[in-house]
């Protein structure tokens, strides 16, 4: 089965001076305290990238002096319309201490969030550009006479 991705702008959290990173979150070590308890895939953030339907996506960022930095953590959940939905947030040198078993929550699926296969859930632009990618012959309720 193809997994269905969507066009969503990765935010970039922090100054551009320091670091600053995003990744989709797959899988969560409940052993671990730091950045390192985290799986997955990087991806660029300040822009625009393809990801899936329902992915969990951490953003890091620092801002301050080099000697001094302040960290700051944001996980999202990617929907189908192509926007994402604030899960947590955390700053300081705690913060993957504190997004950790939120975050392995959303991975496993343990949280209140919706069916991701139920079809509602997804943009009449997104259901359309996949039946289209399928080779099906989409026309919008208002054309239909």
């Amino acid at each position: 089965m193809n997994t269905v991705t969507v066009p969503v702008h990765v935010p970039q959290l922090g100054d551009s001076r320091g670091k600053h990173w995003a990744k989709v979150v797959t899988e969560v070590d409940t052993s671990k305290s730091s950045g390192w308890a985290f799986t997955g895939d990087f991806v660029a953030d300040g822009g625009i990238q393809d990801l899936p339907v329902g992915a969990v996506l951490l953003v890091y960022g620092e801002r301050g002096s080099r000697a001094s930095p302040q960290a700051e953590a944001r996980i999202y959940r990617v929907n189908g319309d192509a926007t994402l939905s604030p899960e947590g947030e955390a700053s300081g040198r705690a913060w993957a201490r504190t997004l950790r078993d939120r975050v392995a929550e959303l991975v496993a699926g343990t949280s209140d969030q919706p069916d991701l296969f139920e079809l509602s859930h997804y943009s009449d632009h997104i259901l359309a550009a996949e039946l289209k990618q399928r080779g099906w012959t989409v026309i919008p309720p208002a054309e239909v006479s």
